[in-house]
């Protein structure tokens, strides 16, 4: 069942490999035109969800849709950008060349300079890949997945490993994304980018917590810290309402 006004709706989403749940009866609602923090520990069944939605994890029951279509159909392709942990860049393209490449891909060649000054590359756009840093590569990965102006963005973990100053910047950007109506689900195990994003979604060993906000927690467990407000919702157990 989806509603006009949300991007994702997972109901009872449940992805077992073997004896494991890696996703137990999930469900949650992404909003349209917002920023949702998906969170939780390393293994908690963030990634295990976002391939859920993009269409390419196996085994998946439950009901969910993505902007209004049964997650993973054909129509979703050129609507839902996806980047994954991994740099998805070819070391031996220009930074211009990797994303000429992706947009050719999605039929639309005209979006790369746009994608390029979306994520602030268009000063190193002649540069091959192979000589950037990793937090240049995280933004490649992220312009490549830009080009195709998707209505639903997914990124997993996008700011891992980058330093305080770049992993400010690219919320910012994020948030300009956001403001100009893309719809961001961004996966995090760094509880303080909670306070970047418009609703939360935290998982903890495949099942859902809570869906809430930064500001909610807070005042729901009367801590100041979002890792002590996340443990107290664990320990005294989470709404998922």
């Amino acid at each position: 069942m989806s509603t006009p006004d949300a991007a994702v709706v997972a109901r009872g989403v449940t992805v077992r490999r073997g004896p494991h749940l890696a996703l137990d009866d999930v469900s949650a609602t992404v909003p349209r035109g917002s920023i949702t923090g998906l969170l939780g520990p390393s293994g908690c069944g963030k990634s295990t969800l976002m391939r859920a939605i993009v269409g390419t994890q196996s085994h998946v029951d439950g009901t969910l849709t993505v902007l209004g279509l049964p997650a993973g159909v054909r129509a979703l392709r050129s609507r839902v950008g996806y980047v994954t942990q991994a740099a998805s860049v070819y070391a031996d393209l220009t930074v211009r060349e990797n994303i000429t490449y992706f947009a050719r891909l999605q039929g639309n060649s005209s979006g790369v300079d746009d994608a390029l000054a979306a994520v602030d590359l268009t000063g190193v756009a002649r540069q091959r890949a192979a000589n950037l840093s990793g937090g240049q590569l995280r933004r490649v990965s992220i312009a490549s997945a830009l080009v195709g102006a998707p209505e639903l963005l997914i990124l997993d973990e996008p700011t891992v490993g980058l330093d305080p100053v770049l992993r400010a910047d690219l919320w910012q950007r994020f948030r300009r994304l956001a403001d100009d109506g893309t719809t961001l689900l961004v996966s995090s195990h760094v509880m303080d980018e909670a306070d970047h994003c418009d609703g939360l979604i935290l998982l903890r060993d495949g099942r859902l917590v809570a869906t809430t906000t930064a500001d909610e927690m807070r005042v729901r467990t009367g801590c100041s810290s979002l890792d002590a407000a996340f443990l107290d919702l664990i320990t005294h157990g989470g709404d998922a309402a």
